[in-house]
Formats: C-alpha cells, sequence, structure tokens
C-alpha cells in the first residue's frame, strides 16, 4: 500500500515508488538481505508512504504519524511502514546525527520495546568503512527512509530464523560476492 504525503507530478511519485518497490524486491528480497522482508511484501503488509518534509522538524512530525498510524493497525493489516523522505535528510551525515532524535522520540512516545526503526540511506557508511566499500551497500537505499518495524515481529521472524545473529556477516558476504559491478547489473536487468 502507498500513500503520497505530498502533491508532487503523478511521474515523479511513480518513479519513487517504483524506485522503492524496485531496491526491496532486487536487493532486500532477491539478494535475501532481510529473510523476514519477503512475508511481509508478498502479503502486501507494506506501507510505502512519501513525504514533502524538507527540515528534521518536519520529519519527525511525520515519523510520529506514521508510528500513530501504525500503532492504531493489526501486524496482518499492516505490519512494516518505508517512510520516504527524498527531501529531508539527504545529507548522510546529517541523517546519521537525526537518528537520536528519531530514538529520543520512540523513548519519548512510549514506542520503545514496541517499534524500531532502521536507517537506509543512498549514501549510507559504517563506522570506520571507506564510502566505497561494499558492506554499505547493504544499508543503501535509492532515497533515504526510514523503515519502522514492529517489535514483535522482528521477535517472531528472530525466532523463526536460526542464527539470526549471522544475518549482518552474511549480508557483507553476499556483497563482496556480488561486487560493484554485480550491484550496477542488478539495477540494468528487466524486471524479474
Amino acid at each position: 500500500m502507498s500513500d503520497v504525503l505530498f502533491p508532487r507530478t503523478d511521474d515523479e511519485v511513480e518513479a519513487i515508488l517504483d524506485a522503492t518497490r524496485m531496491w526491496l524486491e532486487r536487493a532486500v528480497i532477491g539478494l535475501n538481505l532481510c529473510p523476514f522482508a519477503k512475508s511481509v511484501f508478498v502479503k502486501k503488509q507494506v506501507r510505502y508512504a512519501l513525504t514533502a518534509a524538507t527540515t528534521a522538524d518536519e520529519l519527525l512530525a511525520e515519523l510520529e504519524n506514521e508510528l500513530s498510524l501504525l500503532a492504531t493497525r493489526e501486524a496482518e493489516q499492516l505490519d512494516t511502514t518505508l517512510l520516504i523522505h527524498p527531501q529531508a535528510m539527504t545529507d548522510f551525515l546529517d541523517y546519521h546525527f537525526f537518528l537520536a532524535e528519531v530514538e529520543a522520540l520512540l523513548r519519548n512516545r512510549g514506542y520503545e520495546g514496541i517499534f524500531q526503526v532502521a536507517s537506509l540511506h543512498p549514501d549510507y557508511e559504517f563506522a570506520g568503512s571507506d564510502p566505497d566499500d561494499i558492506a554499505n551497500y547493504t544499508n543503501r537505499s535509492p532515497y533515504p527512509m526510514l523503515h519502522l518495524l514492529r517489535e514483535s515481529s522482528i521477535d517472531r521472524a528472530v525466532a523463526a530464523f536460526p542464527d539470526a545473529a549471522t544475518i549482518f556477516e552474511r549480508n557483507i558476504e553476499t556483497m563482496q560476492r556480488l561486487g560493484h559491478e554485480g550491484w550496477k547489473k542488478l539495477w540494468l536487468t528487466p524486471g524479474k
């Protein structure tokens, strides 16, 4: 399900949503970077919320709205949300520091232990890594976004997935086998 939170041309909206869906299908699910993603994707329990936020405050307000919406829905109806913010926190360093505000919002609104927010960004860079390190691509998305997850869904998925703690290492190995050329080819191939 998709929701556009601001006026844009239909072509712009569709391009952003299509790029996000393609990334989810080809990278996250296709490379099995998140073994829990396929189930909610197939069941259409993913919300794609596209926001016009341009500032940290506007984005925090949108995040709070999305968390409230998620809190009012059953997981079977809506399990997770991708809050796509192509006009806010486009600089990765700003985005990185903004995540502390996201954590504070979760605490202050009583969502700690109920929801988690995962960070995804086109320029994602793990601490201590080089910008071009292929491992960074495990968290690189076509647009800056915040992934809102239910803790209960994470707990169920982890219980069903043996060795969930190894996902991070396995993802890095996957990206190293794929390499930069393989990553580029992933986006050139026709739809799967």
